[in-house]
Parts: structure tokens; sequence; C-alpha cells
């Protein structure tokens, strides 16, 4: 279970750091095929880039999708509790407890209707092909424009996405029935913060503290 801990930020780190280098390298392309420099403006030229945009709008997608599940871990989703914040002790576990069901089902609702259309989209031809079992009539599916990927396993992060925020939800629901605490997000506390402050050189850099000069 421990490599799921972390395993929103290892996808999202890789996508954003993947479709970073995909737009700088887009860009850098563009504008070196612009200059008139002997062989090299040849070379550029030769080099095709027109799937960069395609894939990196898919990449931006996945990173979405994983994060909302990341958000549900983390407690940073947005959500309106000024009426829940109001209720009883006993009314407000009761209430977090339906919310949290909610989620879990919703999610794992969209989960299973976007299995159901990558599997009709192209994917159950793709598994019977690879193992080589008769296809008969089934539709291969239809591809990206560019990269001329099959449109159903560009798809399969909204089953995959989907499922993981399910299983977050009860994560954090089993976790709230426990401990009668939901994860929460600081946004006044910085992650290393107090290291600094405790640095010998943090001292000597003037700085403010509760509005004043420290």
């Amino acid at each position: 279970m421990k490599i799921l801990d972390h395993l929103e930020e290892w996808i999202i780190t890789f996508l954003m750091a993947g479709a970073t280098l995909i737009i700088a390298l887009s860009v850098a392309h563009r504008y070196g095929t612009g200059f008139s420099i002997p062989y090299v403006q040849d070379w550029l030229l030769s080099l095709h880039f027109e799937w960069a945009q395609e894939l990196a709008i898919i990449m931006f997608v996945w990173m979405a999708k994983f994060g909302a599940a990341y958000g549900v871990r983390m407690g940073v989703h947005v959500g309106v509790d000024v009426l829940v914040s109001r209720l009883p002790d006993s009314w407000r576990k009761t209430t977090t407890i339906i919310a949290l069901v909610c989620g879990a089902l919703f999610t794992g609702i969209i989960g299973t209707l976007g299995l159901r259309f990558v599997w009709e989209n192209g994917m159950h031809y793709a598994i019977f092909h690879k193992l080589g079992m008769d296809t008969g009539d089934l539709p291969e599916g239809p591809t990206t424009p560019d990269l001329e990927w099959p449109t159903w396993f560009v798809y399969s992060v909204v089953p995959m996405g989907s499922y993981l925020m399910c299983f977050r939800f009860l994560q954090v629901l089993v976790s709230f029935v426990r401990t009668g605490e939901m994860p929460h997000q600081d946004e006044s506390e910085v992650e290393g913060l107090g290291d600094v402050e405790n640095d010998p050189l943090f001292a000597t850099v003037p700085h403010t503290h509760n509005g004043g000069a420290r």
C-alpha cells in the first residue's frame, strides 16, 4: 500500500516535467527554423514537431485527472461547508460520512462508465488482437490526428483517475470514521519553513515577524 501513498505526485511530476520539456523543445524548434544557419536550418526543418501540441494537451488533461485524486487525498478540494460547520457534532459527522460515501459512489460510477466507453472505443480490439484472439467484427477504434495514438488509450485516464479518486474517498472515509479528522492542507504553513528559521544564516537576514521587525 505504501506505493500508493505518493502515486499522484509521481505521475503529476512526470507529466508536468514531460509537458514542459516538450513545449520548450517545440518553441525552440519553431524559432530555430527561422534562422538562416547553413545545415542547421535544414536539419531543424527535417524534424517534425506537429505532434507536440497534441501530446502536451493530453498530458495536461491527465495531470488534471490525477490531480483531482491528489486533491481528495490531501483535502485541498474546494468545498462549501458553511451549513455543515454549524450542525451539531453528531450530525456533522454523519453528514461528512454521507458526503464521502456519495463522492466514492459518484467517482466509482464515472470510472465504470468511462471504462465501458474505453472498452467499446477500441480497447477490446487491442486486447484481443494482442492475445491473438479472434477480433471478429470488433471496431479497431479511432486514432488521434497527429500522434495517431488509439483514442481509447488517451481516454483511459477517465476510468483510471476516477477509480483512484474513488479509492481516495474510501481511504479518507475510513480514516475519518477511525479518527474523526479530515485531511486538511494548511495554507499558512510552508513545508521546511521551520527548518529555515532555525538556520543560523536566517538570523542574519532582516525580516518581519508578526507584523514587526525582528
